[in-house]
């Protein structure tokens, strides 16, 4: 059952091998110093869809702030935390942070989806 306080959160360094392999399906430039804000968004993706709320999560919107670069070197920790349910529209109002190796923020904001096990949580 889901619950207000509840959260999920992935830790993830990236190489450069994976901003060349991001570069090159992207048609983006390559930054040899900081990972791209898509690929650190895509952690949000991650969390949403396989841990909380989990499979069946329709994304309605994000919104990221992103306070600095996040550097290439060290591990990245993603976070999304349940700070409201809406059970009769089977919405989920989630919070969600990045930081860096040091425990700066990288980005914050939050996230609205669309869950099917909203119903009844409280």
């Amino acid at each position: 059952m889901l619950m207000v306080g509840q959260t999920a959160q992935i830790t993830r360094s990236y190489s450069k091998d994976d901003l060349a392999a991001y570069a090159a399906l992207s048609g983006a430039g390559s930054s040899s110093d900081h990972v791209p804000e898509p690929l650190i968004a895509a952690l949000f993706s991650y969390l949403l869809g396989v841990e909380l709320p989990g499979a069946g999560t329709n994304y309605l919107k994000q919104e990221l702030s992103f306070k600095t670069d996040a550097p290439l070197v060290g591990p990245l920790v993603a976070k999304v935390e349940i700070m409201r349910l809406r059970p009769e529209k089977h919405l989920v109002d989630l919070w969600a942070c990045c930081s860096g190796p040091d425990g700066t923020v990288i980005c914050e904001g939050r996230s609205l989806v669309k869950a099917k096990d909203v119903a009844g949580a409280f």
